[in-house]
């Protein structure tokens, strides 16, 4: 049987590379490593088929070390320990340590993470992760501390061309047949800047072909699409269309949209755990301040979940969905943090004001640190009128309350403590 398109153009080394090019381009850091064989332990993250299984056997082949390969959804403890086990009785005196490759390390839990520690810590192996979540939130922090993170891309439309050339005139299979390309912004759409994603549309297309010519234009790659795509991609390519529709549903109150897609998530067997983290932020980001019971129901959600486990865990995902679908929505924490982030990072580290600022020795006493502090318990109501911004930017408002009945409550506190200070 011949290999899948994807694998017969798995690249074999940088040369044959294509994109990511703030990693592997000239002088970039991970081109330096793979030139230089100091290699050190490395956590890939990026969305699925942006090329991290192939960098990391690149990685590898260049610098002429085993190579081990596990799978976290397929592996536990002892395997782990096993692998280790043979690398350490490859490892000698002076010879560099072989690598040991993890694809979807944020599957892996705590006990598997911690059997890793110290065969990282002593040499006995290279780690190179691959992950399309988070590493600061999957990765525990004693094992991500021994690692590099490089966040790795979606394909531009620039490397999408130049990967579709390439596979049609260099494949050994493909390049026999009379291939004719008159659109592409179907194809490159679909793939999402997923490499592999698009070598198989491209695979479809190509093998639902009987004439002798192969056209490919936006109506047949949609076409061969529609009879071909499964409902949801259990290895993750529909992943992000999948979970972007789910929230966006959630943020426009459409319940039964909310549970369609969270149907389809279930079906796909898509990792619970990742649903219920987004009805975190999804709580917090479009619901906020407007219902602020959604976060506590979101992380009480994410909390059973862990405990009871599928299939059960459905039901509290559904009741969550819903809830917060139905839920007045309000952005306006969002907008405040990242609106003071901005200007943050545009007037730099204000000085505190000396009033606010702790005393603990006798001098900074000396010099000011504390004095005038009005201490808000000692007035009625606990409140007093002093400034707590540094004085370049007081007055500026980064909260805006926003209209539901919640946060009309909070604009009214504000207006009627500061009396018109923020608006």
């Amino acid at each position: 049987m011949a290999q899948p398109l994807a694998e017969r153009m798995r690249p074999k080394n940088l040369d044959e590379y294509i994109g990511q090019q703030h990693l592997v381009g000239k002088g970039a850091v991970l081109r330096n490593m793979i030139e230089t064989g100091r290699i050190h332990s490395i956590i890939l993250w990026g969305p699925p088929g942006v090329g991290k299984t192939t960098l990391a056997k690149i990685i590898a082949t260049s610098g002429n070390r085993a190579m081990y390969t596990l799978s976290a959804v397929s592996s536990g403890v002892k395997d782990v320990r096993e692998v280790l086990e043979k690398a350490q009785h490859q490892t000698f005196f002076g010879s560099p340590s072989p690598i040991l490759f993890i694809d979807e390390i944020h599957r892996f839990n705590k006990s598997q993470q911690d059997s890793l520690l110290a065969a990282v810590e002593q040499g006995i192996i290279t780690l190179i992760g691959a992950t399309t979540e988070n590493p600061s939130f999957e990765v525990i922090s004693p094992l991500l501390s021994r690692c590099e993170v490089y966040v790795l891309k979606p394909l531009e439309k620039e490397d999408l061309e130049r990967l579709l050339d390439n596979t049609i005139h260099n494949d050994t299979e493909l390049k026999k047949l009379n291939i004719k390309v008159e659109e592409t912004t179907a194809l490159f759409r679909q793939s999402g800047g997923d490499a592999r994603k698009l070598l198989n549309i491209l695979e479809i297309v190509i093998n639902a072909e009987t004439s002798d010519q192969v056209i490919i234009n936006d109506e047949i790659v949609m076409q061969r699409l529609q009879k071909n795509l499964a409902m949801y991609d259990k290895n993750g390519e529909m992943h992000y269309d999948i979970i972007s529709a789910f929230i966006k549903s959630i943020r426009g109150s459409d319940a039964n949209a909310a549970v369609y897609w969270l149907a389809r998530m279930l079906a796909g067997g898509e990792d619970l755990k990742f649903i219920a983290r987004r009805l975190i932020i999804s709580a917090s980001e479009d619901i906020g301040l407007a219902n602020p019971n959604a976060m506590l129901l979101a992380q009480a959600c994410f909390n059973a979940v862990n405990t009871v486990g599928y299939p059960e865990s459905r039901i509290m995902l559904s009741e969550t969905v819903i809830y917060l679908a139905n839920s007045p929505k309000s952005n306006s924490a969002y907008n405040a943090i990242n609106t003071a982030m901005e200007f943050v990072e545009k007037t730099g580290d204000l000085p505190v004001p000396l009033h606010l600022r702790n005393a603990p020795t006798k001098l900074m006493k000396q010099l000011g640190y504390g004095k005038d502090y009005k201490y808000a318990h000692d007035f009625p109501g606990h409140f007093v009128n002093q400034e707590y911004l540094p004085d370049e930017i007081r007055g500026t408002t980064f909260y805006h309350p926003q209209e539901n009945p919640s946060e009309a409550k909070a604009k009214e506190t504000i207006d009627r403590l500061w009396n018109g200070k923020y608006k």
